[in-house]
């Protein structure tokens, strides 16, 4: 069952408890997933406890763009990805779930009785009778262009020198923006922040663009109307400035020629570098750090081990978030049924349940 009220959320647990904590699912990763599939555990009368290495819920929404708009969460027609997070965890609230940030799981081990044992990088000891991995990309950081000196313009500060991600736009605003690559996040940026820098400049080594056609439409009218410049086919050559900071972004195209580009601030979004940790060693179906799962059931190749969102992959998978919101529903009701295997569910919509243990 769920915790009562007199067990409020935590956000961490300082120090490791003397005994294993005890709760019906532990779930791997504290995303936009990871929340879902403790709202989905809630309304199916069960505990949570969630573990995350960040310090904070929300997964990349939260430590890379919290300010970035998503358009494709059904209704919304754009959300910014921070209030997405706020708003899943105030629906996980209810639920009592306990959060155990700033740290990972380093172990996993069956247990006799069919139930799993967790231990954290802070020692925390849980006793789970199932498992749910949503680790999203696991342990992750930006993929840096090779570019000479490319450290010396980090770390300069929000809006100056290099910077590979953006938390607040009022950062950029009348700053000569450089953004470099060719997908949603670039695209996305482009569009976003043309609202607020003097100038948006896109750098890409193709004229075609690997993001939403809708977002890459916007981004082509606002190029049409001068307020933002795609610089194609061209790709990242060199930086200069000096201790001040950034001054300009030297550009060069396949026959060599050159371009410097006055810059505040360059943003490379090429991708993030994934690293899924001790997961890899869990004796899962690992391939190219993704977990192979049953799409039935969202099992992950151990009895009361499930994967949902960008972790796992399986024939006909789509990197959405709203796709991994489904896979945490599936993996919540077949968790349940391996917990209770003996116990007949009879499914209802949540307007006809309510939320349990709510007013």
């Amino acid at each position: 069952m769920p915790n009562s009220s007199d067990a409020p959320t935590s956000h961490d647990a300082a120090e490791a408890p003397s005994e294993p904590v005890k709760t019906d699912v532990a779930v791997i990763g504290a995303g936009p997933v990871g929340l879902f599939a403790v709202f989905e555990c809630g309304m199916l009368k069960m505990s949570c406890h969630v573990i995350d290495a960040l310090d904070d819920v929300g997964g990349q929404l939260t430590a890379l763009y919290p300010e970035k708009p998503i358009y494709d969460i059904p209704g919304h027609p754009d959300i910014l990805a921070g209030d997405l997070i706020a708003n899943l965890e105030a629906q996980a609230a209810p639920f009592h779930p306990t959060y155990h940030l700033s740290q990972q799981v380093t172990a996993l081990a069956s247990k006799p009785d069919g139930r799993w044992q967790l231990t954290t990088s802070k020692g925390v000891s849980i006793d789970a009778g199932a498992v749910i991995i949503a680790a999203g990309v696991g342990a992750f950081g930006p993929n840096r262009p090779p570019l000479d000196g490319i450290q010396d313009f980090e770390g300069l500060g929000a809006g100056l020198g290099v910077n590979y991600l953006v938390k607040r736009r009022e950062d950029f605003r009348g700053k000569k923006v450089i953004i470099a690559g060719g997908g949603d996040s670039a695209v996305d940026w482009a569009v976003s922040l043309a609202e607020v820098a003097e100038s948006i400049k896109v750098v890409h080594r193709r004229p075609k663009f690997r993001a939403a056609p809708e977002t890459v439409q916007r981004m082509e009218a606002l190029a049409k109307s001068g307020n933002v410049e795609l610089v194609v086919p061209y790709q990242l050559a060199g930086l200069e400035g000096g201790p001040d900071g950034l001054n300009a972004v030297r550009v060069a195209d396949l026959d060599g020629n050159d371009r410097v580009l006055e810059a505040d601030v360059l943003l490379p979004f090429f991708g993030l570098s994934q690293n899924i940790g001790p997961i890899a060693e869990w004796k899962l179906g690992i391939e190219h750090n993704h977990i192979s799962v049953d799409p039935a059931t969202m099992n992950a190749g151990r009895a009361g081990i499930f994967g949902a969102g960008d972790i796992v992959s399986y024939p006909g998978k789509l990197k959405l978030i709203l796709m991994g919101f489904s896979e945490a529903a599936l993996a919540a009701h077949s968790a349940r049924d391996h917990i209770h295997p003996n116990e007949a569910y009879h499914f209802e919509h949540s307007t006809s349940s309510g939320v349990p243990g709510s007013a």
